[in-house]
């Protein structure tokens, strides 16, 4: 009777591992506590092929054992968080689209972004996004959100989960109850929502109201506290009661699966800790534990929450509800059709998707201001402020993969001009701020390509020191950067820098139409 509970308690647990294949860690924890599911990041991603047979491989290692296939879940939002880069259509970043105007594009390129995975063994998307961005100093959410206000998201975010929807695939509409007006990252220390319910209520909590309506699969709490709801403002979401069963359960009547963001991030890892946070979660009312990374942390939150069942402190009912739900979520085209599921995934980067894909960047381009384009008689000296550090949002270049770098350098060389580049990282210490601006003294032309530069300040002096009659402004992220130099001589925003996003920017620089 203990074996059997305790396999049922791990159907409550989606954990990730370290390995391009199934490796001792996962194994034993599908073999031994027969967790429900399995979270990939970067680091399990070489090519479409290898996921494909990851994914493959890891199934029938559950079906040694269980009946119930895996979820196997992915955040693939687009834009900068693009787990599998390689082999598949660039999707790009969710306010992208809202910069390009076409709900119709919104809602099938994300069909694409869901086929595409679908056919490579993902069957549950991480996404869409559907925090408002109404804090321009959000440095986790910012142009993962489809827009700055609740109208703009539902119209948007609710086309990506029709789009996804109709892929077969799992959608998670996150984080709940909304992460978009803060000004901390949960992934370090917990942030705060200081708005009363009727604000909480018009703003945030509209586009979940959406998705709810339009039949979401699955929810992903947010690590924020939000004191209008939770009398405690020490408690975050994931683990408020007040929050998951009687706002989202009891008033928005929502039914669907709730899973918890990752509990390894520093508000409950730091908090209440990793095995108590799987507790409280799924007393608050989750469905689905997530522990994206240690496999001590992922037994010990297994123990936990095992030890708190037989001693009743979560009642089974609770379980039994929980596991319910996990099963109706794995009904999904996606779960159910692994062992039919090619191989050799051959619908990815289609012609059409491409396109398509290209159409919308394009559109999306935004330039502030008065324009000139960089004189191709004069030489170009670039400035790329890149991620180099591992996070859990921005993985670019940190896997396993040698990514193309997020440069304008190699498109400008291509397009005819004589480049040389300074790169620094978007940390921009005080030693490479100084390099900096000692590359760009008496440079005729001076590009700049930020990331996050309003949040950054060592990006902020760099800009500051820069001639405005010399200088072009790329904001590699946040369009924000922009406002940080208004008289520069163009000034340019793409909603991410990756290689498909900065496309269109270079043709605009070097553009004498």
């Amino acid at each position: 009777m203990q074996t059997t509970m305790q396999h049922n308690i791990g159907q409550l647990f989606m954990v990730g591992f370290d390995a391009l294949e199934p490796n001792d860690h996962i194994t034993s924890l599908i073999r031994e506590r027969r967790i429900g599911g399995v979270i990939l990041f970067r680091r399990n991603v070489h090519t479409p092929a290898q996921v494909s047979a990851l994914c493959q491989k890891l199934q029938e290692i559950n079906a040694e054992v269980s009946d119930q296939p895996l979820l196997i879940a992915l955040d693939q939002e687009g834009g900068m968080v693009m787990r599998i880069e390689q082999g598949v259509t660039p999707i790009p970043a969710a306010m992208a689209f809202q910069a390009a105007g076409s709900v119709e594009d919104c809602q099938q390129v994300n069909f694409i972004n869901g086929d595409e995975m679908r056919q490579i063994g993902i069957n549950m998307l991480l996404a869409p996004v559907l925090d408002v961005n109404n804090n321009r100093l959000n440095p986790i959410i910012g142009v993962r959100a489809y827009g700055e206000d609740a109208d703009t998201v539902v119209r948007y975010g609710m086309a990506a989960l029709r789009g996804q929807q109709a892929a077969g695939v799992i959608v998670t509409a996150k984080h709940f109850p909304g992460h978009g007006d803060t000004a901390v990252d949960s992934h370090y220390s917990m942030a705060l929502v200081p708005h009363g319910l009727e604000r909480l209520r018009a703003v945030e909590l509209a586009p979940f109201r959406a998705a709810i309506a339009g039949g979401v699969d699955a929810i992903m709490t947010a690590h924020v506290a939000f004191p209008a709801i939770e009398a405690d403002p020490s408690v975050p979401a994931t683990l408020s009661k007040a929050v998951l069963t009687g706002l989202l359960r009891e008033e928005l009547g929502y039914q669907g699966a709730i899973i918890s963001d990752c509990l390894e991030m520093g508000a409950i890892a730091d908090g209440v800790g990793v095995a108590a946070g799987a507790v409280a979660t799924l007393q608050a009312g989750c469905d689905i534990v997530l522990i994206s990374h240690r496999e001590d942390q992922q037994r010990a939150a297994l123990e936990a929450v095992s030890a708190a069942v037989a001693q009743g402190a979560i009642e089974a009912g609770r379980i039994e509800e929980a596991l319910a739900r996990v099963r109706r979520l794995k009904q999904a085209r996606a779960v159910g059709d692994w062992r039919a599921r090619a191989a050799t995934p051959s619908g990815l980067m289609t012609a059409e998707s491409i396109a398509l894909a290209k159409k919308v960047q394009k559109a999306a381009l935004l330039v502030q201001g008065d324009f000139r384009p960089l004189d191709r008689a004069l030489p170009v000296r670039l400035i790329t402020v890149e991620v180099r550090s591992r996070s859990e949002v921005d993985e670019v270049a940190n896997g396993r993969n040698n990514e193309a770098r997020s440069s304008m350098l190699p498109a400008l060389q291509q397009a005819g001009f004589d480049v040389t580049e300074y790169a620094m990282s978007a940390e921009a210490s005080d030693a490479e701020v100084a390099a900096a601006i000692a590359f760009a003294d008496g440079a005729q032309q001076i590009v700049v390509q930020t990331y996050n530069a309003m949040l950054v300040e060592g990006q902020r002096r760099l800009l500051a020191a820069m001639p405005v009659d010399k200088l072009w402004v790329v904001a590699g992220r946040l369009p924000y950067d922009l406002d940080l130099a208004p008289q520069a001589q163009g000034r340019l925003a793409a909603f991410g820098c990756r290689p498909a996003a900065l496309e269109p920017v270079v043709e605009r620089l070097v553009s004498t139409v």
